[in-house]
């Protein structure tokens, strides 16, 4: 359906009457999201701060901070995936080495809080009985960009303070810059939620932006060395980059940040201001005459086709990028012993290529383990939305209601690693048949974790979305965990942690069937639970 207005009907009102109710709003949304959007910023947070410590053990004198530079001046694949170094400190280090993904967190954090409070909030229909009270009609926009506010600025906060000891100055460059980052993202999600009709379809749109943005950096940094390219420059991580902390800061790059999201945002004020609650201005396609969907898994398939297909590109993708680095990745760590016993511990193996290989592929089934949870997850979000009630009021049991969208969640993690591993094959131009096999090694770690995100469902809706906090600590540690050096204690409560590194090790068949009985027994006991107990209403 597009866009209706009543504007033209409607008495005009002033700014503050429009934006009636907006600190009551705020209050509600950083209420509900107390525990989503701490953790977001704990994990950004973490990975920023324990990276000079980390640093300094693998490059400790000059010299070999100096040779690294020198390396990466030469090195397109590994430049192309962190950006140029512009400072041979640890402070420059830092935000060479985590200023992309640290950027990448930010602005997903952003763009989740602003379709949350906005398109998530008209399409399960809330909106509507909200601004049936004294609320302005922008008010609920501008409660969703000040939360997502509030979450970057305590987020540049940490960073600037956390990294202050390795230069005050830089340290508040690099937070201002994450945190610019994140807005720009936060007011283009604002945009999209105006056009688009579907909370799923603004995250994904939002995402594919996202997406567009880090390839655009890669492709500029991969062609020049500092960060000049016009590529770089359309794209607000090589924003971030050419703001260039600790290495003679440009503090006029942050006026990009600053003009971006305040034209995007009075866009998508001006388009909030023009159509009605739940419309937008993308017109929905209508569905055909007579219904095409005969069982409950085709209406799964349907629901989450886009999403298998995103993740599918966007992992094929990932293994070529992955793999057209591993070369570069032997030659940049060259004869640094901390650098190669980090890889060891995260691929297990003393051939470096094999361990680059293995801690990427590792890295792969971690993210692999976010796209299971979103997808079982599913099943939460068509409980809580009220439209599995009137499917499972008709002749469709629960079991065959929910095997149909776990189908897909597992299935899924299966077919994204498939591709996965054809992506490493082609960008290595190795043999495919070893680099496959530790693709798929990674599947009974992933299913565990869809496993237990069935059975927190099946015990209550309530209690689904700790899947998400489930998720991220196992991210967490497999990510930060072996470049701190973490006991092994720690690094074994990850599933991840007891899998075969490969390529290049032995294949140990006893971890693998194991976690995969443990997925097989959580999903199951999920089920179970959720045909005794009551369905949300």
């Amino acid at each position: 359906m597009t866009a209706v207005t009543t504007e033209k009907f409607a008495p005009r009102v002033g700014g503050g009457r429009q934006l009636a109710g907006t600190g009551t709003l705020l209050r509600f949304a950083l209420r509900r999201d107390r525990v989503m959007i701490p953790v977001w910023i704990a994990v950004n947070a973490l990975m920023v701060l324990s990276m000079p410590n980390t640093l300094e053990g693998l490059y400790g004198t000059a010299a070999e901070r100096a040779d690294l530079v020198r390396q990466m001046e030469t090195n397109t694949s590994l430049r192309a995936m962190v950006g140029p170094i512009f400072d041979d400190s640890i402070g420059g280090l830092t935000a060479w080495r985590v200023g992309v993904f640290a950027g990448l967190l930010a602005a997903v954090m952003s763009l989740l809080v602003v379709v949350r409070h906005t398109r998530d909030e008209e399409e399960s229909g809330r909106q509507e009985l909200i601004s049936s009270a004294m609320v302005g009609r922008r008010a609920p926009l501008t409660a969703a960009l000040l939360a997502a506010a509030v979450a970057n600025g305590v987020l540049a906060l940490i960073v600037t303070g956390g990294l202050a000891g390795q230069g005050g100055v830089g340290a508040l460059a690099f937070g201002l810059g994450i945190a610019g980052v994140g807005m720009v993202f936060a007011t283009m999600a604002a945009i999209v939620v105006q056009l688009t009709e579907s909370a799923r379809l603004a995250r994904g749109l939002t995402s594919a932006v996202l997406g567009a943005a880090f390839v655009l950096r890669a492709a500029g940094d991969s062609a020049a060395d500092d960060g000049s390219s016009v590529l770089t420059w359309l794209s607000p991580s090589g924003w971030l980059e050419n703001l260039r902390p600790y290495g003679q800061e440009r503090w006029w790059v942050l006026l990009l940040f600053a003009g971006a999201a305040v034209i995007q945002g009075a866009i998508a004020y001006e388009l909030a201001g023009r159509r009605d609650v739940g419309m937008s201005f993308l017109p929905t396609r209508p569905g055909p005459a007579e219904g095409r969907l005969a069982t409950a898994g085709a209406l799964a398939w349907r629901l989450q086709r886009g999403s298998v297909l995103g993740w599918s590109i966007g992992f094929f993708l990932a293994g070529v990028v992955y793999g057209a680095m591993t070369e570069g990745a032997a030659d940049l760590v060259g004869d640094n012993d901390n650098a190669r016993e980090i890889f060891q511990r995260m691929g297990g193996q003393a051939a470096l290529t094999d361990a680059f290989l293995a801690s990427m592929i590792g890295i792969m089934g971690l993210i692999a383990a976010l796209y299971i949870v979103a997808s079982v997850l599913r099943l939460h979000g068509e409980e809580t939305s009220q439209r599995a009630e009137p499917i499972l009021a008709n002749a469709v049991g629960r079991l065959h209601w929910a095997s149909g969208h776990l189908l897909i969640a597992f299935g899924g993690a299966a077919l994204i690693m498939l591709l996965s591993g054809l992506g490493f094959a082609v960008g290595y131009g190795q043999e495919l048949g070893p680099i496959l096999g530790a693709c798929l090694v990674q599947l009974p770690a992933i299913w565990t974790i869809g496993g237990l995100a069935v059975l927190l469902h099946g015990v209550s809706a309530r209690a689904a979305v700790a899947a998400w906090a489930v998720a991220g600590a196992v991210l967490l540690i497999g990510w930060i965990g072996p470049a701190l050096d973490l006991p092994p204690a720690v690094l074994d409560v990850s599933p991840f942690g007891h899998l075969p590194k490969l390529p290049g090790g032995d294949m140990a068949w006893t971890p693998v069937l194991v976690l995969t009985a443990l997925a097989a027994t959580l999903a199951t006991a999920g089920l179970t639970a959720l045909r005794r107990r009551d369905i949300s209403t």
